[in-house]
């Protein structure tokens, strides 16, 4: 008769670290996102002519972060798939996500923040500040790509987390869930 004294289950160190990457990284993004910048904006931050050039340092920053923290991810859903970890069924889709999201952080921070930081500087100190056409299409286009951050990063924080609480393949499913009792 053998028994098991003790099962423990330890996942994947990968699908914790794309699991903490992932919670860390939206998390900054909904700081930034809900707090932040429309804390900045009541306050009437935006509307200072040296706002663009802040701004620009503070997504600078942010932004590569966010590059390193998908960097991550993708190196995590790569390894993870090939270790097998994954599903087979779900395994080119967590890879699309994980690079949507790389491309998504691209274009944050090489396409979106230097057009808008051009579009925010004032060079006419005696002109008035107003805010171009271009600069409200800018934040509409960076809105849809933090959407579209944030469906994809939650759909692999849920498979990430789903994945760290699978009961493993060796163990009984009666000592998995404990109803023998």
């Amino acid at each position: 008769m053998a028994t098991l004294s003790q099962p423990s289950f330890r996942p994947n160190r990968w699908v914790i670290v794309a699991l903490v990457s992932l919670a860390i990284w939206l998390g900054g993004s909904i700081v930034v996102d809900m707090v932040m910048m429309p804390s900045l904006y009541l306050t009437g931050m935006m509307t200072q002519p040296d706002f663009a050039s802040a701004g620009y340092l503070m997504f600078w920053i942010f932004n590569r972060v966010e590059l390193l923290m998908a960097a991550v991810v993708v190196t995590s859903m790569l390894l993870l798939t090939r270790l097998q970890v994954i599903q087979a069924t779900t395994r080119q889709w967590a890879i699309a996500l994980a690079s949507v999201l790389v491309s998504i952080c691209l274009l944050e921070t090489y396409v979106f923040s230097p057009a808008m930081s051009q579009l925010g500087l004032n060079l006419n100190l005696f002109a008035p500040a107003t805010v171009p056409d271009a600069m409200t299409a800018m934040h509409q286009g960076y809105f849809v790509l933090e959407v579209l951050k944030f469906a994809a990063g939650g759909v692999l924080l849920a498979l990430c987390y789903n994945i760290s609480h699978r009961t493993p393949s060796w163990m009984p499913e009666a000592i998995a869930t404990d109803d023998s009792q």
